[in-house]
């Protein structure tokens, strides 16, 4: 057993809560000072942490840094053990080298090469196991249906409204069906008995009205409700980000201002000071697909090197995890024409200039071979009778029947007679059964590992001193940049007004100085990466061609004396290196 393997808390396994995360965490830290920093970014209102782990050689040092985040919504439980399981792997390259370049074990179904591994121990990790711990916590011990805060504070209200609360003492939160000539719903698939369906022409009944596990705030003896995934939980996390933030008239979710929440401030306060992110994987569940931006606009109006970048994603999506790519505009809205906001991914591409995109783990529909739609997020909403069946017969044979449970009978307090049961959509649903986990995890750490192997490499390939006599020398520095994107990182994030140029810096000491003091700082520019993307036409035999040395900058300055000069070269994007030489 490695030491990695001791130290495991079970995460590929089992869905952890915040204590085993937080005891997970403090192993990992405890068991690795060299390699790693834990801190809390913030606390939540129930006075949870929000943990964030640095992993890296030296991690203190700023360098191009790759960002995980999983768990803002509360039910997408298994972003937290793919994040986790990322950080391992990590860990794992650093601790357990040979092992991990060459045992799938480790890597997930593509083994990494060494070139990639060596590469990849040169990069800095940020992994937020979970971004929203208190609404973890309540679906995990609950079951209640959260968005993402088990929270609600906007006061008294005079309308009524549904309130979750676990009525028959269980220790859970489903849901309450009751029987109702005008009912929506109905049970019409024998096979599956407590499965309800959408109410069609020619069934006979009996119906039944759905509602949550709950009492109704202000009920008036006679007007029910409709019930929403917001009625006692107001808040999408992924709604309350600054860029392209709407109100809540707008944009359901979106909280009384950008990043009113104390954990999507947390994350802007952080990753704002840390331009060093390039990269940046928003774990979801569920679907089985990758979303990149953008979020907004069709890919016309994207920067097409940026989406040449992408598409190199697109591949080794496909070919690592089996999911699809699509463009959060064109697959991905609810409504056609109506952009989400205060999203995230596109704070993250936008603002921060990271390449940023959201997965969507666990590929129910795949497992279930579901036709495809013309748009991926058709899956979520032309769910078929038929389908549900088999959606239901895959948890009888493959998934213990966690999802589809039975109904008991309920004297509810305010409606009378009701029954509580129904679909709990925590494991098979939303997430994917605790036995599948493991795959899952394997599947998205080794296809994030390319990700996290883009970031510009900043080399000092030389540093030449050369005797121009009468005690003066030339000092002539070569810089490169080896990695896959340029030190801006994507094209489009070249605008944005701190990605600043990289600089070199020559001072000197034990008897030699510049001869000019104010030449001490020289502009080098950004520096181009080696990367086109995928299907950019790089490989066309008709016209193979570089763009010049673009990657290499050269900066010349007089010293005057003999001693050493020190060398710092970088910009707040890809952090700084450093070198000697001495002047004889």
């Amino acid at each position: 057993m490695s030491k990695l393997d001791a130290l495991c808390g079970g995460f590929r396994s089992k869905y952890l809560d915040h204590a085993e995360l937080t005891a997970q965490l403090t192993r990992w830290a405890e068991a690795f000072p060299e390699l790693t920093r834990l801190e809390s970014i913030g606390k939540t209102p129930e006075g949870r942490d929000l943990w964030l782990l640095t992993i890296g050689v030296d991690p203190d040092r700023a360098r191009p840094t790759a960002w995980v985040d999983g768990n803002m919504h509360a039910s997408e439980l298994a972003g937290c053990s793919v994040a986790l399981a990322i950080a391992e792997d990590f860990l794992a390259l650093h601790t357990e080298p040979l092992a991990h370049s060459s045992d799938p074990q480790l890597t997930g179904p593509s083994r990494l090469s060494d070139t990639l591994a060596t590469r990849l121990r040169e990069v800095r990790l940020f992994v937020l196991p979970c971004m929203s711990p208190d609404g973890a916590e309540a679906v995990l011990k609950s079951g209640r249906y959260v968005r993402s805060v088990p929270r609600d504070g906007r006061g008294e209200h005079g309308a009524p409204r549904w309130q979750a609360r676990d009525l028959d003492g269980d220790g859970q939160i489903r849901t309450m069906r009751v029987e109702d000539p005008t009912g929506d719903y109905v049970a019409a698939t024998p096979e599956v008995p407590d499965l309800l369906s959408a109410r069609e022409l020619d069934d006979a009944g009996p119906f039944y009205r759905v509602y949550t596990e709950g009492t109704i705030e202000g009920y008036d003896g006679f007007t029910v409700p409709a019930p929403s995934f917001l009625s006692d939980n107001p808040i999408d996390l992924n709604r309350n980000f600054p860029w392209s933030w709407s109100p809540t008239h707008e944009q359901i979710g979106a909280g009384a201002f950008p990043l009113s929440e104390p954990e999507s401030r947390a994350v802007v306060q952080f990753t704002c000071a840390h331009p060093e992110i390039f990269a940046w994987l928003n774990l979801h569940c569920f679907g089985g697909v990758f979303i990149r931006p953008l979020g907004h606009a069709p890919d016309a109006k994207m920067d097409q090197e940026d989406l040449g970048v992408y598409r190199q994603l697109e591949k080794w999506a496909a070919d690592l995890t089996g999911y699809p790519t699509v463009s959060g505009f064109e697959e991905f809205l609810y409504a056609p024409d109506a952009p989400l906001h205060g999203d995230l991914t596109d704070y993250a591409y936008n603002q921060r200039g990271a390449f940023a995109f959201v997965v969507e783990l666990w590929d129910l529909f795949k497992r279930l071979e579901l036709p495809k739609p013309k748009k991926f997020v058709d899956y979520y909403q032309n769910l078929t009778r038929a389908e549900q069946k088999r959606l239901a017969l895959w948890d009888r044979e493959h998934n213990q029947g966690r999802i589809v449970g039975s109904w008991k009978k309920f004297d509810h307090p305010q409606l009378g007679p009701v029954e509580i049961g129904g679909i709990d959509a925590r494991f098979g649903v939303w997430n994917p059964p605790p036995e599948l986990l493991d795959e899952v995890c394997r599947a998205h750490s080794a296809c994030f590992a390319h990700v996290a192997a883009l970031g510009a490499e900043v080399v000092v390939r030389s540093v030449t001193v050369t005797s121009l006599g009468d005690g003066l020398a030339r000092v002539e520095a070569i810089v490169d940049n080896r990695g896959y994107l340029a030190t801006h990182g994507l094209a489009s994030a070249k605008k944005l007004e701190w990605n600043e140029a990289l600089y070199a810096e020559l001072t000197g000491e034990g008897g030699c100085a510049l001869v000019d003091a104010r030449r001490i700082r020289v502009k080098i520019g950004h520096l181009a990466g080696w990367g086109r993307g995928h299907n950019t036409g790089a490989n066309g035999l008709d016209y193979l061609r570089s763009g010049g040395n673009d990657g290499s900058a050269r900066a010349t300055w007089l010293v005057r004396g003999r001693g050493t000069v020190t060398l710092r070269v970088g910009s707040t994007r890809v952090g700084f290196v450093e070198t000697k030489a001495v002047v004889s």
